[in-house]
């Protein structure tokens, strides 16, 4: 199995259930008993593990496959403590742990592939994510519509996502640079020059902006069509995937869009602030996940680097 297709892989996995907090949690709630605001507590324990296991990784040397798959194994662990926990404190824990895996996943992956990846397989890598966010959010509607509560929804993706932990761990060799692939690096003009990197301040704000907006849109979208606007779950979910959806196409279709999308960006978001009405808002989720995609591919080229 190619690299590039392990790589498209695992970042889709991880995506699955990494875009279905938002849908899952007005049930969670409920079962913890505590109030809608408590996300918030989840998201920067989540964010906090994730920042500190990514600048952690790469300090390491390990190899690709094993990082994937021990990254991949520890997001299904998290899973597992989820679909458990008795309370709030425990659903913490497993979002620490799950904020951990994402972060030795996605920096074993953007480390290997600035290596060893062309521009366009970067890209699709990447994209593979925002395909991985659309489904999820199906999926997860599709489990709640037909009875499944949260507990085996997280239970199922647990149950998926060690699989594909164990998939990675037998192909963990298939992560080594091919001849091919090191010729071509050898022939490239300048392939010897090292890439000047912007300043660490520039990359960081680039990064928590584009991250806070992304997941503040996919993880809220769906409390605020339902909660704030009255829309119906299933249609507030389909939109939350449309919204990921969209941010799918901004990653593909990139440089194309790149200017437009900063462009929309603004509009994008003003519309999904000031919004009164479901039905302005929905369509105000796609406009901003297609800006979200296109911003994502003008800035990680403008920066030299990219985070999913």
């Amino acid at each position: 199995m190619p690299a590039l297709l392990l790589a498209c892989l695992a970042y889709l996995s991880v995506a699955l259930p990494g875009s279905t907090l938002g849908l899952l949690w007005p049930s969670m709630r409920l079962s913890f008993g505590v109030p809608v605001g408590a996300l918030g507590i989840l998201l920067v324990f989540g964010i906090t593990a994730s920042v500190i296991s990514s600048a952690a990784t790469g300090r390491v040397r390990v190899r690709t496959g094993l990082l994937v798959a021990s990254g991949t194994m520890l997001v299904a662990v998290a899973l597992a403590v989820e679909a458990f926990a008795p309370s709030l404190w425990v659903m913490a824990i497993g979002t620490v742990l799950f904020g951990v895996g994402f972060g030795v996943i996605d920096t074993a992956l953007n480390a290997h592939a600035a290596r060893h990846f062309g521009a366009r397989d970067i890209n699709w890598m990447h994209a593979s994510y925002g395909l991985g966010a659309t489904i999820g959010p199906l999926l997860v509607t599709a489990l709640l519509s037909g009875g499944l509560g949260w507990r085996r929804t997280y239970g199922l993706m647990a149950l998926v996502l060690a699989a594909l932990a164990c998939v990675f761990t037998v192909r963990r060799q298939g992560w080594r640079e091919s001849p091919l692939v090191r010729r071509a690096a050898e022939d490239k003009p300048g392939a010897a020059t090292a890439r000047r990197k912007p300043p660490a301040a520039v990359t960081l704000t680039f990064t928590a902006v584009e991250t806070g907006i992304e997941s503040g849109a996919g993880i809220w979208g769906y409390i605020f069509l339902t909660a704030g606007r009255g829309l119906a779950p299933e249609t507030a979910g389909v939109a939350v995937s449309a919204y990921w959806a969209m941010m799918f196409a901004g990653r593909v279709v990139q440089v194309a869009a790149s200017a437009a999308g900063s462009a929309a960006l603004p509009a994008g978001l003003g519309l999904a602030i000031g919004a009164v009405d479901a039905r302005i808002l929905a369509p105000s989720l796609l406009v901003l996940g297609l800006a979200m995609g296109a911003l994502y591919a003008l800035l990680s080229h403008w920066s030299g680097q990219a985070v999913a």
